[in-house]
């Protein structure tokens, strides 16, 4: 854990191989789908990140759905939210807690990129910058179906971002010449800084690319952003 760390520390993100075994993935895998595929309850979760870049309506590119524990609490159950906050612990510090938790899907042949941007450009300014994002493949993940990559992080300021149209992913300009890709095996994932540039490719496999998210941070700024309203449920927008 040590060489992860000082990766981590050093590049703004690293990767761990296996966070738990690819046996484990198949109840967490029952939740997921239940959830992708139930559109009703989770009208007020729910979005597509390719904003107007899709133009058939009935087919989601990219869809995300923030908090999926508040739909299904019992998902909280699963080893991968007590495995992530483990490591988010031994990566900055005993006080982290889960903010929040997301999925993420690809559709097969969307071919939809992520475009490149920051987390934090998604959060409020807060006095202490710590977080950290858990991305874990539910599927073997690689460039041809939309695997992250990653620049390494120079300092914590937030470049400049702007939304797709129709609420879609907010995006930022910068040099990616020296960026990298991460593949994963199904249970492994990425941890990232929230000032680390990333981005994935579009989906251009028959299979879909699931992948589910954490987001770590102190416990006294998640209180701070209960209190100022934040919860990750709302209209997504550059709020720094």
């Amino acid at each position: 854990m040590d060489i992860i760390k000082n990766e981590f520390l050093t590049n703004g993100y690293t990767k761990i191989d296996q966070l738990f075994d690819s046996t484990e993935v198949e109840s967490l895998l029952v939740i997921y789908t239940s959830l992708l595929n139930d559109k009703k309850r989770t009208a007020h979760l729910r979005s597509d990140l390719a904003g107007l870049q899709n133009t058939d309506k009935t087919i989601e590119r990219i869809t995300q759905v923030m908090r999926p524990s508040l739909v299904e609490p019992k998902i909280l159950n699963h080893i991968a939210y007590k495995k992530a906050l483990d490591c988010a612990k031994k990566l900055l510090g005993d006080d982290m807690e889960l903010d929040f938790d997301m999925l993420i899907n690809k559709a097969p042949y969307t071919n939809t990129p992520t475009p490149w941007h920051q987390d934090a450009a998604y959060w409020i300014n807060l006095p202490d910058k710590r977080a950290v994002s858990c991305w874990i493949a539910l599927d073997n993940v690689y460039e041809n179906n939309g695997c992250m990559w990653f620049l390494p992080v120079k300092d914590q300021q937030i470049l400049e971002h702007t939304n797709l149209p129709n609420e879609g992913a907010l995006y930022c300009d910068a040099d990616t010449t020296n960026a990298m890709p991460v593949p994963l095996s199904i249970g492994g994932c990425t941890f990232h800084d929230g000032f680390t540039l990333h981005y994935s490719r579009g989906n251009t496999t028959n299979s879909q690319r699931r992948a589910l998210i954490f987001n770590f941070r102190p416990k006294e700024m998640i209180k701070l952003e209960r209190n100022q309203g934040i919860d990750h449920t709302g209209v997504r927008k550059q709020r720094s």
